[in-house]
């Protein structure tokens, strides 16, 4: 490994130490139907997430809420203690497509439908509101 590249490597790596985040790969529902759970969920504290979403009647509210408390269990890790009420709040999620599984069905008269199975990649971030506060205003 070559100088600059390892100087790079090192600064992603101490970058990655103050971010606390989850990934969830290779889901095998449509983007679109994940972002709707999703929505629901995002810029919201992390404990009132975990409400929404244990009660919403979405299939994918189940994987999400996985997701969340991976998310969480990763930063009381990081941070060497317990995470209270208020002080997390989901920062930024963000779903993109996947592999498309492409499949044929029957149809009349010796024709073929194309069917696309769709799947997503969820990728979770959790921080404090201080730090979010900071992130949103960066963006603006």
């Amino acid at each position: 490994m070559g100088k600059r590249k390892k100087i790079s490597a090192e600064e992603i790596k101490d970058a990655r130490k103050s971010v606390y985040f989850a990934k969830l790969r290779n889901v095998p529902t449509s983007p679109r139907k994940m972002r709707l759970v999703i929505d629901m969920i995002r810029g919201m504290e992390v404990f009132r997430a975990l409400g929404v979403l244990k009660f919403s009647n979405k299939e994918a509210a189940a994987r999400v809420e996985k997701l969340l408390r991976s998310a969480i269990s990763n930063w009381e890790q990081k941070n060497e203690r317990k995470a209270e009420s208020g002080e997390l709040f989901v920062s930024l999620v963000c779903v993109d497509c996947a592999t498309t599984l492409k499949r044929m069905r029957p149809a009349p008269q010796g024709r073929g439908y194309r069917i696309r199975k769709r799947s997503n990649h969820v990728t979770l971030f959790v921080d404090t509101q201080k730090k979010n506060n900071v992130a949103v205003e960066s963006q603006n």
